[in-house]
């Protein structure tokens, strides 16, 4: 099918389904952009989960206001989760009532979330289909692997969707400047470096030992270094902590989002895992290294190519029982990114300090 389609008329209202996490979310900024640009007078409604709703309210941005979600089997819960039907049927018909003009279906390819986008009862559904999916009214392809922010896009230019250049993709608003600014040391005047040593996929971790000596180095050559997790990560970003020589700050539980948000904005480089915070840097315009197993970096590759120096591991069979896993994932959780080593990751990050100004993006 052609996704070079005109501009629908008489759009009031449009819904984004894609209901996920934080990286995901930055995936979609390109698509969600574009659908702005193209209808700039109507309300775009994302229709996602509570921290959506947090995280978004009063930003400035493509998002005009956030519908949180119940849990729907295989739509931002896992298939065979629990779900509470009157709930979801309570949701679907508010969602009819709106009145939605177009319903972007941008969560996945649609083995479950095109039935349910069918139900919402917008005039024009559009969005991908993987084989043996439902249809829509308008679609295209689901392939994998594939850069989710031009997959995105792509859905987006179905109903005329362009981009215009974004020098960044994510608004911050003062109250995360503010609270960034809290934690720093005031006028340190050395360059802030940000680690971000955790994952939601243990196969994407870095060995927190290996953090640590890339802390060390860049804090011996005048940087002010700081650990980031969430609370889960806590012991990990202790763990990184006590490996270092050089003192550094540790974020774990004194930062929510937004305040992350303004820490990125403030950094000279992020080091990171393939997982949300680096997403975030390449969003707001902050230089990385991002650590990848390499199919993970065609689905993860920003717009914006020289923020990003990706250190790749091209490992592909489990350690522990030797299936490879490009195709099937086994049972097993070991780290398929062991092989990368510090004086690649470290190789990257001097270069970005070399080139980039201390603030973050040029």
């Amino acid at each position: 099918m052609s996704a070079s389609r005109p501009l629908v008329q008489g759009v009031r209202k449009i819904a984004v389904l894609r209901p996920n996490a934080v990286g995901d979310f930055v995936f979609a900024l390109p698509a969600l952009h574009a659908l702005r640009h193209a209808y700039p007078e109507a309300e775009l409604v994302y229709l996602g989960k509570a921290w959506h709703a947090d995280f978004l309210a009063g930003r400035p941005g493509p998002v005009d206001r956030v519908v949180v979600m119940p849990p729907v089997p295989g739509v931002g819960t896992p298939p065979d989760g629990p779900a509470d039907e009157g709930a979801v049927e309570r949701f679907t018909a508010r969602m009819r009532d709106e009145g939605f003009d177009i319903l972007a279906q941008m969560y996945g390819g649609g083995s479950h979330s095109n039935p349910f986008a069918r139900r919402l009862g917008a005039r024009l559904t559009i969005g991908a289909r993987a084989d043996g999916a439902a249809p829509l009214d308008r679609w295209v392809p689901y392939v994998e692997p594939a850069n989710r922010r031009l997959a995105l896009l792509e859905i987006a230019a179905l109903v005329g969707g362009t981009l215009p250049w974004l020098p960044c993709e994510l608004e911050l608003t003062p109250a995360d400047r503010t609270a960034a600014a809290q934690l720093l040391p005031p006028d340190s005047g050395r360059p802030l470096v940000l680690l971000q040593p955790g994952s939601s996929d243990p196969r994407r971790c870095w060995a927190p030992e290996r953090f640590a000596t890339v802390g060390d180095a860049l804090a011996a050559e005048g940087m002010l270094v700081a650990v980031n997790g969430t609370d889960g990560e806590a012991a990990l970003v202790r763990q990184v902590a006590a490996c270092m020589r050089h003192p550094c700050i540790e974020l774990t539980g004194r930062l929510g989002l937004g305040g992350l948000c303004g820490l990125i904005e403030r950094a000279a480089l992020v080091v990171s895992n393939d997982t949300g915070p680096l997403h975030l840097a390449l969003a707001i315009g902050t230089p990385a290294v991002g650590i990848f197993w390499h199919t993970n970096l065609v689905d993860g590759a920003p717009l914006r190519p020289g923020l990003l120096r990706a250190a790749v591991s091209a490992q592909v069979r489990c350690r522990t029982c030797g299936l490879d896993n490009r195709a099937v994932r086994c049972q097993h959780q070991p780290s398929f990114v062991d092989e990368i080593c510090v004086d690649e990751v470290l190789r990257h990050a001097r270069a970005h300090l070399r080139t980039r100004s201390p603030g973050g993006a040029d």
